[in-house]
């Protein structure tokens, strides 16, 4: 009797092995993607529909993701529109945070203390290093915004923001879908205008930051306008 509990033990913890680390793969890619379909999903990590859907619902009881209406400029077909998955917050807990409780009581206490511009002042000087590695990083990104953004992407990356940079019609994107201290700049937004300012210098062009994670987004991101096109002068003909 005692072996059949054995073996059933056994079997059921080798079934919920591959479910976990399945789940862990969904979690990495929801995170790097920001939002996806099931079956975008499904498709990514090689999974039929049925099987994905499983994973989902298992992961919406944990509450370690939620379902959002999928906004799409295509006709919609026949039957119900598709809804896109995003991470939770208890979800993202799961990956690393370098900031925690502590400095939000300490920037609390710096803002009581000395003014919101004190806090400004640290958040500049807590970004200053990571500037510095991402310089060095775009040595040999040559002088193009967009060359550059997809540079800071891979150093960002690096850095543990899961950054990525495309290019669009109206310049680049770079999108960053983890955010060590976005628990802390929730409340202290001082972290993400530093942390765009950084950005802005070291892409060597102006940028405007469009959804960050700290305010509820599912990824920050940072439009890098294109060059714009200068007008070819029109030639006057003066033959007499």
């Amino acid at each position: 009797m005692k072996n059949e509990v054995l073996i059933r033990s056994n079997a059921v913890a080798s079934a919920a092995a591959p479910d976990g680390r399945t789940r862990d793969r969904v979690a990495q890619l929801l995170l790097e993607r920001g939002a996806a379909t099931a079956a975008e999903l499904g498709a990514q990590l090689g999974l039929s529909s049925a099987a994905i859907r499983k994973h989902l619902d298992a992961m919406l009881a944990d509450q370690l993701v939620e379902a959002r209406e999928s906004r799409s400029l295509a006709p919609r077909g026949r039957g119900r529109p598709a809804k896109t998955f995003v991470l939770t917050a208890a979800a993202r807990e799961a990956f690393p945070h370098f900031y925690d409780g502590l400095a939000t009581a300490a920037l609390r206490w710096i803002a009581d203390q000395c003014g919101p511009e004190a806090v400004t002042a640290f958040a500049a000087t807590q970004v200053a290093a990571l500037e510095d590695r991402c310089r060095t990083a775009l040595a040999e990104a040559g002088d193009d915004p967009i060359a550059r953004a997809e540079a800071l992407a891979e150093a960002l990356t690096a850095e543990g923001y899961a950054a990525n940079a495309t290019t669009i019609a109206t310049g680049g994107q770079l999108c960053q879908h983890h955010c060590p201290v976005a628990h802390v700049a929730a409340e202290f937004p001082q972290l993400c205008d530093a942390e765009t300012a950084v950005i802005q210098r070291l892409v060597g062009s102006h940028v405007q930051r469009l959804a960050t994670i700290a305010h509820g987004d599912g990824v920050c991101t940072t439009h890098i306008p294109g060059p714009s096109r200068e007008q070819v002068p029109t030639t006057v003909r003066t033959d007499r």
